[in-house]
């Protein structure tokens, strides 16, 4: 195949592709945590022989970036034999926070041949990974806290589990049937992502496959140089806040510069606060995957999901900040909440030069919620509101930007746990004004019915989400504890045991308005 036939280009992309969803169909089906089952927290992909991504699903962004890096990892430093897979979470080692345990496979069309031909891996949030609060997302001080750190480790070998690493692992995480169940169901989308393969390969052969990868690859990179080029050269400056980290009150500055030229960029970072003592932190693979997304949201639905969308792209990180922590640092709230940040800061930089195009600002937060004890957890995100954009109303009671999950059905959380939901609707009047009104957030409280340790990560709560050209900001979120005789709001960052009867209701944000509304 030539690198002049789109058509056949878009043939190999879109079986890659639906091998890619097919493996996260068996994944949903096969796993027992409703993380897994009902909010869908996971993402599958494809990647060459080189270990650089060639096909995601369009599952959840934030792993877009971070997979390719543990996939490297993984490669590097366990053999990957024919059967091997492969276990890692780490976060200096392309992961992004502890529950995100990454599964990699290598693919070889003949067993005896000593280079893969491509790279399977699945990336799934676990509801639990041990440390020592439930849910493994609390308000923490270290990475040891946060639960079992895994660097590239077999546990499969040959085709067969290696009972003495899943009793060494898992013995430290609540809930073990369940961590052993998730995993399976990783294992299963790979088994899919190999006979996908192969049925590719009996199509159109395995020399034409390996040239659909690196053509893919070089399509995503003239698609990024594409999008480059229509912004005019020169430097966009902007910054933004997280509320804080839990721990300190002040506030986490990110800036960023980029510097455009001549279908070249320069993400720089210089400026961004240190690295904080709560769990805010996060890592490259989490700050390359807010870029990626940022890249191929602007560029538009023809761009190919590869590796090659970074090529045309340097990225200047400063050592000890927010965004490359000392070792050890804890890193739970990063991927979900620090990611979101990131997006909001490249997007508000790149606003005067793409005015036509970027919304106002989404909810920015993920609004992370654990309820737990000593023998499980469950872990969900909320929903919020969207931003307006030039020629739409912001979407209302959705997850945006850095994460795509679903919100997880009120019959599935009260089957799972003893809580009842005693509210859930759309928070009336939260998204900002303007001539395309941001989305509303939503309203969810929690009445439980033991006594049980909750978690909440969430921001949002302190600086509203923007609006845009004219456009009014949306509404801060709210965490409310409502006990027998009154309610008194909680900080974003909070955790502590909800007593029997009592309910934690959450106010998610609004979305910010795009323009100056009508009188």
């Amino acid at each position: 195949m030539m690198d002049t036939d789109p058509v056949g280009l878009r043939i190999v992309g879109n079986l890659l592709e639906s091998v890619a969803e097919e493996m996260g169909t068996a994944l949903e089906r096969s796993g027992v945590s409703p993380n897994i089952k009902e909010r869908r927290d996971h993402s599958c992909a494809i990647f060459d022989g080189n270990a650089q991504l060639v096909a995601q699903a369009a599952h959840i962004p934030v792993h877009l970036g971070a997979m390719p890096i543990a996939v490297k990892e993984a490669a590097r430093l366990c053999p990957l034999a024919e059967g091997d897979i492969v276990l890692l979470n780490d976060p200096r080692l392309g992961g992004t926070h502890l529950p995100d345990i990454t599964t990699v496979q290598a693919f070889r069309l003949d067993p005896s041949d000593e280079q893969p031909s491509a790279y399977l891996a699945t990336r799934a949030h676990h509801a639990d990974v041990g440390g020592t609060i439930p849910g493994s997302m609390g308000i923490t001080r270290s990475l040891k806290e946060e639960g079992v750190v895994i660097s590239p480790t077999t546990w499969v070998r040959g085709g067969q589990r290696q009972l003495d690493v899943e009793d060494r692992l898992l013995s430290q995480m609540r809930n073990r049937p369940e961590r052993i169940g998730d995993l399976l169901a990783q294992r299963a989308a790979l088994d899919v992502g190999k006979q996908g393969l192969l049925r590719i390969i009996n199509r159109i052969g395995l020399d034409p496959l390996k040239d659909g990868f690196r053509r893919l690859q070089d399509a995503a990179e003239r698609h990024t140089r594409t999008l480059l080029k229509r912004i005019p050269d020169g430097t966009y400056r902007a910054t933004d806040q997280l509320d804080n980290d839990g721990i300190d009150d002040s506030p986490l500055t990110i800036s960023v510069e980029i510097r455009i030229d001549g279908g070249q960029a320069i993400f720089d970072f210089t400026g961004t606060a240190g690295a904080c003592e709560g769990p805010l932190n996060c890592n490259k693979a989490v700050v390359l995957s807010a870029i990626q997304y940022v890249i191929r949201s602007l560029a538009g639905e023809e761009m190919p999901t590869s590796s090659g969308t970074l090529r045309s792209v340097q990225v200047i990180i400063p050592s000890g900040s927010l965004l490359d922590p000392p070792e050890g640092s804890p890193v739970a709230g990063g991927n979900v909440e620090t990611s979101q940040r990131l997006v909001d800061v490249l997007l508000l930089a790149l606003t005067p030069a793409l005015p036509d195009v970027i919304p106002a600002q989404s909810q920015g937060t993920m609004n992370n919620l654990v309820i737990g004890d000593d023998a499980g957890a469950y872990y969900e995100t909320i929903g919020g509101g969207c931003g307006g954009g030039p020629d739409r109303i912001g979407a209302s009671g959705r997850h945006a930007h850095m994460t795509n999950t679903l919100n997880t059905p009120i019959e599935r959380l009260e089957h799972s746990l003893p809580v009842l939901i005693t509210q859930l609707g759309l928070r009336k009047g939260s998204g900002g004004d303007g001539l395309h009104r941001g989305g509303e957030g939503v309203i969810r409280e929690y009445q439980l019915l033991e006594s049980m340790q909750v978690s909440i990560l969430s921001d949002r709560r302190v600086h509203a989400p923007s609006g845009i050209a004219g456009g009014k900001d949306g509404l801060q979120g709210n965490n409310i504890l409502i006990k027998d005789h009154g309610s008194h709001s909680l900080p974003g960052k909070w955790q502590g045991v909800v007593e029997k009867g009592h309910s934690i209701r959450v106010e998610t944000p609004g979305g910010g308005g795009w323009g100056v509304a009508p009188d």
